[in-house]
């Protein structure tokens, strides 16, 4: 009688164990779809200068250059037009998907001016709205040799090919 038991016991599954598989398959399937949803979450990326909060707020007119550079740091670009002009720029885009191309989401150009005696004269913080879109990186780089002056058609004329 032992012998029976054991064999029939041997081909069927209890019934704890299937319903343990069965839930051990759906945690696996849930985390497999979000480990893949996950992959194709959205990015964002910042390029350039980060404004540390109330920065700004810190230059008052007629502060001194060296207090700006204390405050805000070493500028991105600095100018030399009609007095100095220290340019904070700075340009943060995002993708929804993985893989998709990055949009410009915001862009901004801080320029604080200065007078001759490098004290700050006017505070300007330049937004997407009020100029366009630029490339903060450029990917090409243009090559001389390819343009045509005034003297190419002369040279042409003149040559016995």
């Amino acid at each position: 009688m032992t012998d029976l038991s054991q064999t029939s016991l041997r081909g069927a599954r209890p019934r704890g164990l299937h319903a343990r598989w069965r839930s051990l398959r759906a945690v696996a399937a849930a985390a497999l779809v979000s480990v893949a949803l996950a992959a194709c979450t959205g990015e964002q990326f910042q390029k350039g200068y980060i404004l540390p909060p109330g920065a700004l707020e810190q230059i008052p007119i007629g502060a001194s250059q060296d207090q700006v550079l204390i405050v805000m740091g070493t500028p991105s670009t600095v100018a030399t037009l009609d007095g100095e002009v220290f340019y904070y720029i700075s340009q943060r885009s995002e993708r929804p998907v993985a893989f998709m191309n990055q949009k410009v989401v915001d862009q901004r150009v801080i320029a604080i001016y200065f007078d001759k005696n490098r004290r700050v004269r006017r505070l300007a913080n330049y937004t997407m709205q009020d100029g366009r879109i630029f490339d903060t990186v450029s990917r090409t780089t243009p090559t001389s040799g390819q343009e045509l002056n005034y003297l190419t058609p002369l040279f042409k004329l003149l040559s016995f090919n």
